[in-house]
């Protein structure tokens, strides 16, 4: 990653203030857009009619995303899973329940169980080279048939660009387009079901956001999501992995 487990440690009492720092010029708060990424996401499980029952948070930091999917499947089994240990102690603190877990990389051993997996804005903290293997720790997390959520910020936005600077952990990071992410889940075997952008217009223009599913396949959006699907029967050389 291209910040270290003790970087996100060191951020991990402020990452919240300094999210909603960043993000403020926007005129909406952290939980606006949280909340607005799992709307988007029912909708799409609504028309593939999927109803996820496990659901893992990848790079879930402080636990506020993971703390919404009961907000999405109510009695989902949710693990929410970090490289930093103390953002783990303020999700659990924060979030923690009997269905709502935390656990660092290592200690959750991918076993085909999940039925969703879902990351937003991970990626771009991930180093190129090390993208692959992330893929492949969700892909192996996954049973055949789960889907996988992926959110990352929109490169060709310039308020995208902006904010990202504005956020202290964000400044080193290496933002990833959509076809690069694209590619890598194609290389990472699965198959993309869509590509939505979204987060066009601020709090200010809050009105025209009504206009923002029917344009949510042109690039203009602050963030995206690749939704895709780990294949129902794997290719020979999956067998391999």
């Amino acid at each position: 990653m291209t910040s270290s487990p003790a970087g996100f440690d060191d951020y991990a009492a402020e990452y919240d203030a300094a999210l909603d720092q960043g993000i403020r010029v926007s005129g909406e708060s952290k939980d606006y857009f949280a909340r607005s990424r799992i709307e988007w996401l029912r909708a799409c499980l609504k028309a593939l009619q999927e109803r996820p029952s496990i659901i893992l948070d990848y790079g879930c930091g402080t636990g506020l995303t993971t703390s919404f999917f009961r907000e999405l499947v109510s009695d989902a089994s949710v693990l929410g899973v970090d490289v930093s240990s103390k953002s783990l102690d303020f999700a659990t603190r924060l979030h923690g329940s009997d269905g709502i877990k935390f656990l660092l990389f290592d200690q959750y051993t991918p076993n085909a169980e999940i039925d969703l997996a879902f990351c937003n804005g991970v990626f771009h903290h991930i180093l190129p080279r090390n993208r692959a293997s992330a893929i492949d720790y969700i892909y192996r997390s996954l049973r055949p048939g789960g889907l996988f959520a992926l959110w990352e910020n929109n490169p060709w936005n310039p308020g995208t660009r902006y904010v990202m600077r504005r956020i202290p952990f964000d400044r080193d990071a290496i933002p990833l387009p959509a076809p690069e992410t694209r590619q890598l889940l194609c290389a990472g075997g699965f198959d993309i079901i869509r590509i939505d952008f979204l987060f066009i217009f601020p709090r200010a223009l809050r009105w025209f956001r009504t206009l923002e599913p029917l344009v949510s396949k042109l690039p203009l959006g602050a963030q995206y999501q690749v939704l895709c699907r780990k294949p129902f029967t794997m290719p020979p050389a999956a067998l391999f992995r």
